[in-house]
């Protein structure tokens, strides 16, 4: 079971001076075992959010066709920029991740201007592979709207993160949850858990009852509909990472969510 060391924090209020080794220490002495302790992209140098001006698909005479890209990265970063991508999957004004030169990607793979394609490509456009975050590579990361241009894209994509990776024994089925691992960490702390489970349900609702025949496998049955969801909506990319960090897959919107609540 893998568990970051944020999404912890957010369910246990871990003093800010614990670091990294005491707070895996106070999951050993609570039963668990630490395998390994991991950082997750682990990515030095300028890797910043940038924004789509402008491309230019030019097909190659080995059957491949790159898009030349105008990106703005900001004033304090040289503003816009040309860099050449060989992913198609995003359009003009997406925002997306640019590891500007003297980026250092994880297994120590440089960024520099380089000629390519007939182009000198001023940084590269990641994709989660490539910046140690996930297995998908069919194309380069798009970012939320919200993304502000020029900031750190790490601290947006959750890059950097300290993630435990516990052997749970079969006495501890509950810790295959970040639920059950915030727990002993409250215990342990002395302090109150910030039950995600801990929510209020609808005293009744106006809708049809579902018979249940054996009520001693369950005594009620709550069936709620949700309404305005588009299913063919990316996942949120937060959610996407949080997923990635764990373990998982990203799939679609209702299977993540799925996911990403039984966690």
């Amino acid at each position: 079971m893998r568990a970051p060391l944020s999404w912890l924090r957010e369910l246990v209020d871990i003093p800010a001076d614990q670091d990294v080794d005491e707070v895996a220490g106070r999951l050993v002495r609570a039963g668990l075992e630490i395998e390994d302790i991991e950082t997750v992209g682990e990515v030095t140098g300028p890797l910043v959010v940038g924004q789509v001006v402008e491309f230019h698909d030019e097909p190659q005479s080995n059957g491949k066709t790159i898009r030349w890209c105008q990106v703005n990265v900001g004033e304090e970063h040289g503003g816009v920029r040309g860099i050449v991508c060989g992913a198609s999957n995003f359009a003009v004004n997406d925002f997306v991740v640019a590891a500007l030169p003297g980026t250092i990607l994880p297994g120590g793979f440089e960024i520099a201007a380089r000629k390519t394609y007939g182009h000198v490509s001023d940084g590269m456009l990641c994709s989660s592979r490539e910046l140690g975050l996930g297995e998908e590579s069919d194309g380069i990361i798009t970012l939320d709207a919200a993304a502000e241009i020029g900031s750190d894209a790490l601290s947006a994509l959750g890059g950097g993160e300290t993630v435990f990776d516990l052997a749970v024994t079969p006495d501890r089925g509950y810790c295959f949850s970040l639920r059950g691992i915030a727990r002993e960490l409250a215990i342990s702390y002395e302090t109150a858990l910030k039950d995600p489970a801990a929510k209020s349900l609808p005293e009744s609702l106006q809708a049809d009852r579902a018979v249940i025949d054996d009520t001693t496998a369950a005594d009620h049955l709550l069936v709620l509909e949700v309404e305005g969801l588009d299913a063919s909506a990316p996942s949120p990319e937060w959610m996407r990472q949080r997923l990635t960090h764990l373990g998982m897959r990203p799939i679609s919107l209702i299977v993540d969510i799925t996911n990403y609540v039984m966690l």
